[in-house]
């Protein structure tokens, strides 16, 4: 079962100091329907990873991080990613920590299959209190 938000895991970690958002190097992997992939993921998995024309294991790596606070609220945005040339079906994604043991952050749930035939992109949402990826009041 997919479910979509911020792992249990990394809120307990973010709050003992395991992550460092700005400087550690945090992926994002791309997974069938048929991941097992919520909040109570630990870790990053091969488990129903998808496999297709440029996707490689553990996904891409995320650029960008925009570390913020507004309004009680510390947020994280990232660059939107880009798979291209791309051909693969997905359903979700995890959000993980690479640098970190490959600690799981955020499980993306992208609503229904999407199927890439030249290029596929993660859109990140706008880098606000109210938007951003990641929040934490």
């Amino acid at each position: 079962m997919i479910v979509q938000g911020q792992t249990t895991s990394f809120k307990k970690e973010l709050y003992l100091g395991v992550h460092d958002l700005d400087t550690d190097t945090i992926k994002i992997a791309l997974y069938t329907a048929f991941a097992d992939l919520n909040l109570d993921t630990t870790v990053y998995t091969t488990n129903n990873e998808i496999t297709g024309t440029g996707y490689v294991a553990g996904g891409n790596t995320l650029t960008g991080a925009s570390v913020n606070s507004a309004n009680d609220t510390a947020y994280v945005t990232f660059a939107n990613t880009t798979w291209s040339p791309a051909s693969f079906t997905c359903r979700c994604a995890l959000i993980y920590n690479a640098s970190k043991a490959n600690r799981a952050i955020a499980v993306l749930d992208f609503g229904s299959n999407k199927t890439a035939t030249n290029t596929f992109t993660v859109t990140f949402p706008a880098d606000t209190s109210t938007a951003a990826v990641i929040r934490m009041k």
